[in-house]
């Protein structure tokens, strides 16, 4: 995977037009491992979470420019509304390039409680997943579903930065990925 590819064209905010560092990923693609801290807020130590080094079945990955930003915040809160409609083994975090402690104060302060991760200590995330932003060494916006195999199931990237995803689209791709998932389940609908 080319790490260093950069993408111009695909995100901007307001009149800013941003590069992206890395290759974008599609549905069955294999998704990259990665390292990112959390801030457990029972014990308040700092742990290493990794894809590969979980048992967790479905992850559905929220990435945000920054939780400090409104639009970032509104979008963290629905994810954390309509997780409770979500099948069990879907595991939703929230990942950004704030720091876990900032993290932790915000999700606290708001009443999240699924897991937001750090990407703070490198770009790998970023540039693995294809949204580093250059200019701001933030995350562009963006939602990936990765089924219990290690499989890309759902990416969106998220062209204007003031906008918020496709919630639906993530949810049905997540339950779908579900092993838990029985014929009368139905997702939620997201309402804006």
């Amino acid at each position: 995977m080319d790490l260093m590819i950069e993408r111009t064209g695909e995100a901007f905010e307001l009149d800013e037009r941003l590069t992206i560092v890395g290759r974008k990923l599609q549905p069955g693609d294999r998704a990259p491992d990665f390292e990112l801290a959390h801030l457990d807020p029972a014990t308040e130590a700092v742990r290493t979470v990794s894809l590969t080094g979980s048992d967790a079945g479905v992850w559905l990955l929220n990435v945000v420019n920054s939780l400090d930003t409104p639009v970032c915040g509104v979008e963290t809160r629905r994810w954390e509304e309509l997780r409770r409609g979500l099948p069990d083994d879907v595991r939703v975090c929230t990942i950004s390039m704030d720091l876990p402690f900032a993290q932790a104060r915000w999700c606290g302060a708001e009443d999240v409680r699924h897991e937001a991760l750090s990407a703070h200590a490198s770009e790998a995330f970023g540039r693995g997943y294809g949204v580093l932003l250059k200019e701001w060494r933030l995350l562009q916006r963006a939602v990936f579903v990765i089924g219990a195999d290690g499989i890309v199931t759902h990416a969106e990237y998220v062209r204007d930065q003031m906008r918020e995803p496709d919630y639906e689209a993530a949810i049905t791709a997540a339950a779908t990925s579900s092993d838990t998932t029985d014929a009368a389940w139905a997702p939620r609908r997201a309402t804006t």
